[in-house]
């Protein structure tokens, strides 16, 4: 009697969890032509979860390994997996975690696939200062360059008509969102009104002009336009144009093919939102940031570059942390890079990442060599950060 009572408690057990299934001995679920060229809403939710503490070589570059095998606790990390997936309020599309160099995890939520270039929101302007940090391995700039005012590398402005300051911003300014730029409603309507005024440096020229005044007052962090002020000068000390120096430069280099970089109003790439990678892609990333710049034995970026981008510059005063929770605090902000403390019992973790509204996050743990993906489709019930700290530092935490 026992052991029937045993055998119908397992096989309830299988059977509420039937909504998600280990599938490491399957496909990873994928995009149709159709559906990779629509829009994220209109990706049809997946039927079961998926997930793999094995994930495959697709020979994209990224090496795996196995949970448990390599590192990590596996029955932590499916239980969190098993969790979202059958959370009634979860939005995310997929998380992965890489350590020591490896993709341990993979899984696929909702609208996620491991085809699709998922949309990346403000994670984008972390991709826009890494590109910056390329032209600088490459000669076309240097790092005490980054004090220099903007407008001693854009040529085609004219100093008579900005607002009082703008001529001393700096891309060191801009990186950390400090410019101090202010558009009021007002202005902000004027210049939405003459989009063709925002044609290649004329977008700097509006900002400058119709900007607040600015002040060492008004330049505290906050977000402001400054990575379309970063892609400008991408745009001038490269050869070439802007987007050609980010495909050849820094997609073509990490073998990101699979991706979406629209073309702002101002006719150069988008720099602050609207690019779509892949998940995997983005661990891609993690792991040149997370190694100093380095990719496959080259050095793409600056290890300089790199140190100051994912450290905490500056405080950001919000006690409200996007993705946190109970144990994250003190939450600051590098060249384009959030940052938060991640408290695990008595120890707390420097975290940096890349952060992109609705979910989007590429989380750096360096103390732990960890890495962590995610992607969503919604800010409600986000918790990334939290998530982090409560549940897949512990399984990597010996």
């Amino acid at each position: 009697m026992k052991n029937i009572t045993r055998l119908m408690l397992l096989i309830l057990s299988i059977l509420s969890h039937s909504s998600f299934a280990q599938q490491s001995n399957k496909l990873a679920p994928e995009a149709t032509a159709v559906e990779a060229k629509g829009s994220l809403r209109d990706i049809p939710i997946l039927k079961k979860a998926y997930y793999d503490a094995a994930p495959r070589d697709r020979k994209d570059g990224i090496p795996v390994g196995k949970l448990d095998i390599d590192s990590g606790d596996k029955a932590m990390i499916v239980n969190l997996a098993r969790e979202i997936a059958e959370s009634k309020d979860s939005i995310f599309d997929s998380f992965l975690i890489a350590h020591r160099g490896k993709l341990l995890f993979e899984s696929y939520y909702n609208r996620g696939r491991i085809n699709l270039a998922h949309p990346q929101a403000s994670a984008t302007k972390t991709y826009t200062g890494l590109a910056l940090g390329r032209a600088i391995q490459l000669g076309y700039l240097s790092m005490d360059d980054l004090d220099k005012p903007l407008v001693s590398f854009l040529k085609d402005l004219d100093p008579t008509k900005f607002v009082e300051g703008a001529e001393k911003i700096t891309l060191y300014q801009a990186l950390t969102m400090t410019t101090g730029i202010h558009i009021n409603d007002k202005n902000r309507k004027r210049i939405q009104n003459n989009p063709e005024r925002l044609k290649g440096q004329g977008q700097v020229q509006a900002l400058f002009e119709y900007s607040d005044p600015i002040t060492a007052e008004t330049q505290l962090f906050r977000y402001s336009p400054g990575p379309q002020l970063i892609m400008q000068v991408i745009n001038v000390i490269v050869p070439g144009t802007a987007k050609d120096f980010i495909k050849k430069e820094f997609l073509d280099k990490l073998g990101i093919i699979n991706y979406d970089w629209p073309t702002a109003p101002s006719g150069l790439p988008e720099s602050g939102w609207k690019v779509s990678i892949t998940s995997r892609d983005m661990i891609k990333i993690g792991t040149l940031a997370m190694n100093k710049g380095q990719w496959k034995g080259e050095q793409l970026i600056p290890e300089a570059f790199i140190n100051k981008a994912t450290s905490r510059i500056n405080y950001s005063g919000d006690e409200d942390i996007f993705g946190g929770g109970k144990d994250v605090s003190n939450q600051g902000y590098g060249y384009f890079w959030w940052s938060a403390d991640l408290k695990v019992g008595n120890k707390s973790y420097f975290a940096a990442s890349a952060q992109g509204g609705g979910g989007q996050y590429i989380i750096l743990i360096e103390e732990l060599d960890l890495i962590i993906v995610a992607t969503g489709h919604n800010n409600h019930g986000n918790g990334a950060l939290q998530i982090t700290a409560e549940h897949i530092l512990p399984a990597f935490i010996k």
